[in-house]
């Protein structure tokens, strides 16, 4: 579906077409969606639409970061909300996605009736230095591998220093820097490393998520939590892994703070993977209580 700017989102339809619709908003930026993710729901009971989002997964032109702004992302999804008839439909995202879920939400709150968020991310300098900048718990090898492909004088700000690699113009120092910043998300994931060089998905994922974080995820400071007065009148669960490495709960327990309303589902000795058992688990069980909730109501 073009949506302008000369981006090409790929969009994919599960379930009837008469289910109750659930839009499916994935981590990254830049991960794009797994055939994986239809696990997560029931194919009888709803409608659901994956959105690889703009210059991720199978979406074109891949990689692009011009007009790709959270914004953009969210002006797309009420745009595809609307070419696919929808009235209004529940939220679920993980990761970056549960960040755009509630970004989207806050805009458009009249187009959802009811939201999942798991493995909150809310964009902040603080969550990301938290992971970036020092090791996580657990993660003293890995963040040791990450920081040490950039030089010494250069890792009192790693961002900084994979900004200007994985954005700049020498095609090797940018391959090079993408291969250390996915192993590092990937050890945090509990995922196997890359062993070849990162493919062309796996540099737009890169280059998505660096222009992202560089910019502060177009997103003002304190913009989500603000924003969580508009929600409070919807039903709303919040699933996170107590030992998530990449999302720490101290985002998610923020958000809870502020919007109590939400029904809070922590997922003891679980890490990030929303497919992960655990977690997958959660996620289903806080999806369907939602669903009941907006039937009830419908």
């Amino acid at each position: 579906m073009a949506v302008g700017d000369g981006h090409i989102l790929h969009i994919e339809e599960c379930g009837p077409v008469d289910g109750l619709p659930v839009l499916f908003l994935h981590d990254g930026p830049g991960n794009g969606c797994q055939p994986e993710y239809r696990r997560l729901f029931d194919p009888h009971r709803f409608r659901i639409v994956f959105i690889d989002q703009r210059g991720a997964g199978r979406s074109l032109p891949s990689g692009e970061l011009g007009a790709n702004t959270t914004p953009d992302l969210v002006v797309d999804l009420e745009h595809v909300r609307d070419a696919l008839g929808i009235s209004n439909w529940i939220v679920l995202g993980g990761g970056w996605g549960s960040l755009l879920a509630l970004a989207y939400s806050q805009l458009f709150t009249e187009r959802v009736c009811g939201l999942v968020l798991c493995g909150i991310f809310l964009g902040s300098r603080q969550e990301v230095a938290a992971v970036i900048q020092t090791a996580p718990v657990g993660q003293a090898e890995a963040w040791q591998q990450f920081a040490c492909a950039i030089p010494t004088n250069e890792r009192d700000d790693l961002l900084a220093a994979y900004t200007s690699r994985i954005l700049g113009a020498d095609p090797s120092a940018a391959e090079m820097a993408s291969r250390a910043w996915l192993n590092y998300g990937r050890a945090l994931r509990n995922e196997a490393p890359l062993l070849a060089w990162p493919d062309d998905m796996a540099l737009a994922t890169a280059r998505l998520q660096l222009h992202y974080l560089h910019h502060d995820c177009f997103i003002a400071p304190g913009q989500l939590l603000a924003g969580v007065d508009h929600l409070r009148h919807l039903p709303a669960a919040i699933v996170q892994g107590v030992a998530d490495p990449l999302y720490p709960t101290h985002a998610a327990e923020a958000l809870h703070r502020a919007w109590p309303e939400a029904t809070w589902f922590p997922v003891a000795n679980a890490g990030h993977d929303v497919l992960a058992p655990q977690i997958a688990r959660a996620c289903i069980k806080a999806l369907s209580w939602v669903a009941e909730c907006v039937e009830t109501v419908g």
